[in-house]
């Protein structure tokens, strides 16, 4: 079945969290670097509103979360993902290891969207959980080499799948 609120959704969510990676990655990149930052983080707003829009306008379409049972794995999940990233995210600023937090918080998310992938019956999700962990596990050995926050990687990397799952989203979107 396809699950045309859900790619709308896909859109405004992944839209809004590129966005938002973006956003980290100013925390410490090449100065060069800032201006393509904040352009990338205006589209994916924009993304993101029109993933809005389109959700709203057809928010009765069919929707994986409208079974009882796959919006309470959902929730769990997401309260899940929230309360490991915030826990590590805590000791990492205690044990004065701050520079690894977005890279834990990429990771855990990444390993959320394997959860996921049943909940919304989407194996590409299995794909965007690889590429986040990845991207995890990676920053913090490419970035002292460009000489540049982990953020600033973890943010770019992160930020650029999650953009491309928001299009990808609108491309299933108008294609159904």
């Amino acid at each position: 079945m396809e699950y045309v609120r859900d790619y709308a959704m896909y859109a405004s969510i992944f839209g809004m969290f590129s966005f938002c990676w973006f956003g980290w990655a100013q925390e410490n990149p090449r100065a060069s670097w800032r201006k393509y930052l904040g352009i990338a983080s205006g589209i994916a707003l924009l993304v993101c509103l029109l993933g809005v829009y389109l959700s709203i306008t057809n928010w009765g379409a069919a929707s994986a979360l409208k079974e009882r049972s796959s919006f309470t794995t959902y929730l769990i999940l997401l309260y899940g993902e929230f309360f490991l990233g915030g826990v590590g995210a805590f000791f990492l600023i205690k044990r004065k290891l701050a520079r690894y937090v977005a890279p834990w918080i990429a990771f855990i998310v990444g390993i959320h969207f394997i959860g996921l992938v049943h909940v919304f019956d989407d194996p590409a999700l299995y794909l965007l959980a690889a590429l986040l962990v990845l991207i995890a596990v990676a920053a913090p050995f490419i970035a002292p080499k460009l000489q540049v926050a982990n953020s600033a990687i973890t943010g770019i990397g992160v930020g650029t799948v999650l953009f491309g799952f928001a299009l990808l989203g609108l491309i299933r979107f108008f294609t159904v």
